[in-house]
């Protein structure tokens, strides 16, 4: 494997199945990327040193998902001059507020960019684009992703407008 260019730090693997997502669109932007099961409260010091070492390993952004009292992201911005992103894990008791107000809160110079909740395709999105900002091929790569997501709104609209909604629900519904 080359090296990773992303980091994916995870507080608990229950929040694999909604990262899947970011590994999935860095495979398909073909990014290198690297995931890693670290809690900010269970293994500090593991996580300490996850961040401050990124640099010095070639990563160029970290993204770090979390549930709950969810300071993973700010942990590692406070150990890192990466660029973070935090992604804000549903919950169970509070749906991911909880998570949000975690992870968006961060104190004045510590900058954390918070996607929403669950929204680890996104943050795989943004951490392309800004690999993007010194790779052109990674920057056309993205370019084209993002055209193809709009292709496929316009295939979507042809084809209500040729069904018309009743028909189009019915299909939907297969």
């Amino acid at each position: 494997m080359a090296n990773p260019r992303v980091g994916i730090v995870m507080g608990s693997d229950s929040d694999l199945p909604v990262m899947k997502d970011t590994t999935e669109v860095l495979e398909q932007l073909g990014i290198e990327y690297e995931v890693v099961i670290s809690s900010a409260h269970r293994v500090p010091q593991k996580t300490a040193r996850y961040a401050s070492s990124a640099e010095e390993r070639g990563l160029e952004v970290i993204i770090a998902a979390a549930g709950g009292a969810a300071h993973l992201a700010g942990v590692i911005a406070a150990e890192t001059v990466l660029p973070v992103i935090g992604v804000p894990i549903k919950t169970s008791t509070l749906g991911g507020l909880d998570s949000l107000y975690s992870i968006v809160q961060m104190p004045r110079g510590i900058p954390v960019a918070t996607m929403a909740i669950n929204g680890a395709k996104n943050a795989g999105i943004f951490a392309a684009q800004i690999v993007g900002i010194n790779d052109a091929a990674v920057r056309k790569r993205v370019k084209q992703f993002k055209l193809e997501m709009a292709k496929g709104v316009e295939q979507k609209d042809e084809k209500l407008q040729e069904l018309g909604v009743k028909a189009y629900l019915a299909e939907m519904k297969k």
